[in-house]
């Protein structure tokens, strides 16, 4: 059962990250849809609601899969070099994996809501050009769910380790007792 909700998890992240995505590169169709004054490097753009609503979605789901799979993948902790050099695999991997996910959460993040911010009502863009923010957080919310779905399959496998020390076998222990003959 626990495998099944493991994977209805994950399924769950993926899925709000890839909303999260579209939402963000449908954003930035709208707000190119939005009339604006281009010179060299500098342009004026009106504000597009359209836009606004779209990238204001894509930050909330960006930012609901990431609290949903840190909390319900709990915290994998390695506080030093020799407890990493030490420590399995799987949590190692879930160790990089987190790191990398809060990574992409923030420049996500920061690209989406500056280019949300963008298209407030009560703004017109006068400036340098700032262009693609929105479509480029949308394609990192894609990379975001790639690794926050890493990190939680990792650390469910480092607590599943930590909860049943006894069954961890090594692959040449499970063949050696399979190839030994029954007591008759």
């Amino acid at each position: 059962m626990a495998r099944n909700m493991d994977f209805l998890v994950c399924l769950l992240i993926m899925a709000l990250d890839i909303i999260a995505g579209v939402l963000g590169i449908q954003a930035e169709v709208a707000q190119n849809k939005v009339q604006n004054l281009r010179v060299w490097i500098f342009e004026c753009r009106d504000p597009s609601y359209e836009a606004f609503k779209l990238g204001l979605a894509a930050v909330v789901l960006l930012c609901l899969a990431h609290i949903v799979a840190n909390l319900l993948a709990g915290c994998i902790f390695i506080s030093s070099k020799q407890e990493l050099d030490r420590a399995s695999s799987n949590k190692q991997l879930a160790a990089a994996s987190l790191v990398m996910s809060w990574i992409m959460l923030g420049i996500a993040f920061i690209l989406l809501i500056s280019g949300t911010l963008s298209n407030s009502r009560s703004r017109k863009n006068c400036g340098i050009s700032h262009q693609r923010q929105l479509s480029i957080g949308g394609i990192l919310c894609f990379i975001h769910g790639l690794f926050v779905v890493a990190y939680y399959v990792s650390a469910a496998a480092v607590l599943h380790d930590e909860r049943n020390p006894h069954q961890q076998h090594k692959p040449d222990q499970q063949q050696q007792q399979q190839q030994q003959p029954l007591p008759a």
